[in-house]
């Protein structure tokens, strides 16, 4: 976290909630459309302070869609259905030892399998 996000989330931030990897959740003290200079109502700004390393993809579903201004209420961890078939939620792994990577990739020691019928060579003429 940076001086900056620190400064403004003790000086200006209200505590909204933590999700189940220990992210925090804050948003303007107030915390509700205030009217701007033309009556125009205007969000209240939103942040999340992450646990560990910073990454976008550790931001479950109920809260990016609080983040986002999609939802105005407070994701509450009673809240919510959770259906049989919804696995618990993953970072992206791109780029770490637990990547995903596909069976003939290279990067999983495998070799596509051979094939006599879907290659067909390209010669300029």
């Amino acid at each position: 976290m940076t001086l900056g996000t620190r400064l403004m989330t003790w000086f200006s931030g209200e505590f909204v909630g933590t999700d189940e990897l220990g992210n925090r959740y804050y948003r303007e003290k107030g915390g509700r459309a205030r009217p701007r200079g033309g009556g125009r109502p205007s969000r209240d700004k939103r942040w999340v302070i992450y646990a560990g390393e910073p990454d976008g993809s550790k931001v479950p579903p109920r809260w990016h869609a609080w983040l986002h201004h999609t939802v105005d209420d407070v994701p509450r961890a009673e809240e919510g259905r959770r259906y049989p078939w919804e696995k618990p939620h993953q970072p992206n792994m791109t780029g770490t030892a637990e990547a995903y990577h596909p069976q003939g990739s290279v990067l999983r020691g495998g070799r596509r399998a051979s094939s006599a019928g879907d290659y067909e060579p390209w010669t300029p003429e």
